[in-house]
C-alpha cells in the first residue's frame, strides 16, 4: 500500500474477550473515569449491533469543581490507574483530557466514509464486508513498547494532544471513528510485532490543510484509495484476539493472497470504557 506522501495504514480495535496481561494499561481503564455510557452508534458493517461510539465523555466523574479541580481530578484518575500499569501519564495531559472530555459529544463525530462493493453473509450473518476507501490524510504516531495495549494508549495520548488544540491551528479538531491501529506480522516472530502505528481520520473540513502537530511524532500522512476486507469482532484487543482475528478472516476470504499478508489494521469504533467494544480487523488489498 503505497502512497505519494509518507504510507501509514490503520489501528485501534479489541478482540475476543481475552484479559489484558499484568503490567498493560487498557484505553477502557484510562476512559473509565465517570463514563457516562449511554450514547449508542452502529458501526459500520455491524448488522444491527448497536454500541457505544468511541470515546464517551467522562465528565460525570467525581461531582463539580472549577477548571483546575476537575483538571486534577481527572488527570489524578489517568496516572493512579497508569502507574498500576507502568505506564506514565504526565501532567502536560491534564488540559487534553479536559477538552476531550467536554468536548467529545457521540453525535458529533464523523466517519471514515466508504463504499461497500461486497458482503459475504452465511445463514444471515455477516461474515466480512469489501469497502472501497477514498485517499484521506491521517495523523499517526508510531510506537513501539513491550505489550500492545501500552503502545495504543501512548500512541493515542499524543494523538489526543493533538486534537486537544496542540496544533498550529490552537482549536479542538473534533474526535473521528475509527482510530485505526497499524499491526505487522513477522516471519522471525510469532504472533503481531512489537511495533504499532496509532491513526486519527482528519475530519473533512481539515483534509485538505490539516493544521500541523506541535509534536514531531505526529505526523500528518496520505494514504492512497485501497480496497478493504472488514470482519466485525467484540471485546478487548491483545496480540493473542488480534491474531486470532486475522486468521478468521484468513480462512473466510476466498483468496487471501491479493491482500498483504504482513500488515493489518485493527479498527476502534465503540468508547474504549465499554465493556462490549465493537471493533474490526481490516485485510487491505495488495494495490
Amino acid at each position: 500500500m503505497e502512497s505519494q506522501a509518507r504510507t501509514c495504514l490503520l489501528s485501534g480495535g479489541g478482540g475476543g474477550g481475552d484479559p489484558a496481561p499484568p503490567g498493560a494499561i487498557t484505553l477502557e481503564e484510562l476512559e473509565r473515569a465517570g463514563a457516562a455510557g449511554g450514547e449508542e452508534a452502529e458501526a459500520p458493517g455491524a448488522a444491527g449491533c448497536p454500541d457505544s461510539a468511541y470515546g464517551s465523555s467522562l465528565e460525570d466523574n467525581g461531582g463539580g469543581g472549577g477548571d483546575e479541580q476537575e483538571q486534577e481530578r481527572l488527570l489524578s484518575y489517568w496516572q493512579s490507574v497508569g502507574r498500576g500499569h507502568r505506564v506514565d501519564v504526565p501532567r502536560d495531559m491534564a488540559e487534553p483530557i479536559q477538552q476531550l472530555t467536554r468536548n467529545n459529544h457521540p453525535q458529533e463525530r464523523e466517519s471514515v466514509p466508504f463504499v461497500v462493493i461486497a458482503r459475504k453473509e452465511q445463514l444471515g450473518n455477516l461474515l466480512y464486508e469489501k469497502r472501497h476507501y477514498e485517499k484521506a490524510k491521517w495523523a499517526c504516531v508510531k510506537v513501539q513498547e513491550k505489550q500492545y495495549e501500552q503502545s495504543i494508549c501512548l500512541g493515542f495520548m499524543k494523538i489526543m494532544r493533538y486534537i486537544c488544540q496542540q496544533n498550529s491551528s490552537g482549536l479542538y479538531l473534533g474526535m473521528t471513528v475509527p482510530i485505526a491501529t497499524i499491526v505487522r506480522t513477522s516471519e522471525s516472530t510469532p504472533g503481531i510485532t512489537r511495533f504499532v502505528t496509532v491513526a486519527y481520520y482528519l475530519p473533512s473540513g481539515l483534509q485538505e490543510q490539516p493544521p500541523a502537530p506541535n509534536d514531531p511524532d505526529v505526523v500528518i500522512e496520505e494514504w492512497p484509495p485501497t480496497i478493504i476486507y472488514a470482519r466485525g469482532f467484540r471485546g478487548v484487543t491483545n496480540e493473542t484476539s488480534i491474531a486470532r482475528e486475522i486468521n478468521l478472516l484468513a480462512e473466510l476470504l476466498e483468496s487471501p493472497e491479493l491482500c498483504l499478508q504482513d500488515t493489518f489494521i485493527v479498527a476502534g469504533y465503540t468508547n474504549p470504557a465499554a465493556t462490549n467494544r465493537q471493533n474490526e480487523i481490516w485485510f487491505l488489498e495488495r494495490p
